[in-house]
């Protein structure tokens, strides 16, 4: 293994790991904000409100990322009305096609993740916060939402960690992420090992750092959890009678008292 290629070629596939760490966090950010209405809306008992996204979610998750990306690149250029509006002019950049595919893609998954959250909520707590008179939006906020993404979460971080792998299929619409630096090396040194090694390397440390922080959150998550059952978990919150005293118990208590008065 050539060490001195690996060094020289480091700078470069770095570079190219900042453009890989940007079109990963941003398709992550976009697929969490246009999530979380959809999954509530998933949830709904309401078939009108959670059958279009079923549609939706069906279709971004049975058919494969690469397809998508390809049709939003390649397909877009290829109706009339697009090219003529405003669009065109974010539809012909290979980054905003690449960054609309996987936000879509991310969606679609996160999506069905925050909606087994959401059902995973104990019934328990929305009938109480029912009964303290919150609405729909407040319990929502305050009680559906922050339970549901603590259950979430694991599945979520495995999310978000496929999409940061997933991010590499950029390179196959001439976008020069962490995949497309490397094999725009290996076509210059003819050293396909060292250089895909040393992506892959890349790839493995970024994946390390995002495991390690979910796991940190969830250990936050589940300390904060167990201090708030410390806190209330040995205290009797409710005041509880006496058990019934028998005959016998009310004849030892009269002749108690009777000594105690003589």
């Amino acid at each position: 293994m050539n060490w001195y290629l690996v060094i020289d070629v480091m700078p470069r596939l770095l570079s190219g790991a900042l453009l890989t760490l940007q079109l990963a966090a941003l398709s992550v950010l976009a697929g969490l904000v246009v999530a979380l209405p959809l999954s509530l809306l998933r949830s709904s008992s309401s078939g009108a409100l959670s059958r279009p996204v079923l549609a939706y979610t069906f279709v971004f998750r049975g058919t494969p990322l690469l397809v998508q990306l390809f049709v939003i690149y390649y397909g877009a250029g290829q109706i009339e009305w697009i090219r003529s509006t405003s669009a065109w002019t974010i539809l012909r950049e290979p980054y905003w096609c690449a960054l609309i595919a996987f936000s879509l893609n991310n969606a679609a998954y996160t999506t069905e993740i925050l909606r087994g959250g959401i059902r995973a909520v104990p019934a328990g707590e929305v009938e109480a916060a029912k009964a303290l008179g919150m609405s729909y939006s407040l319990r929502t906020r305050r009680i559906v939402l922050p339970i549901a993404f603590r259950l979430a979460l694991p599945a979520y971080a495995n999310e978000v960690v496929l999409m940061l792998k997933a991010s590499s299929l950029a390179s196959t619409i001439t976008i020069m992420e962490l995949t497309g630096t490397s094999r725009k090396i290996v076509a210059q040194t003819f050293s396909p090992y060292e250089v895909f090694i040393s992506a892959a390397l890349i790839y493995l440390a970024i994946t390390f750092v995002v495991v390690r922080a979910f796991a940190r959150l969830e250990r936050y998550l589940a300390h904060h959890l167990e201090r708030a059952e410390k806190n209330t978990g040995g205290k009797d919150l409710v005041h509880k009678d006496p058990a019934p005293k028998g005959p016998a118990q009310e004849l030892d208590r009269d002749t108690v008292l009777r000594q105690e008065a003589r």
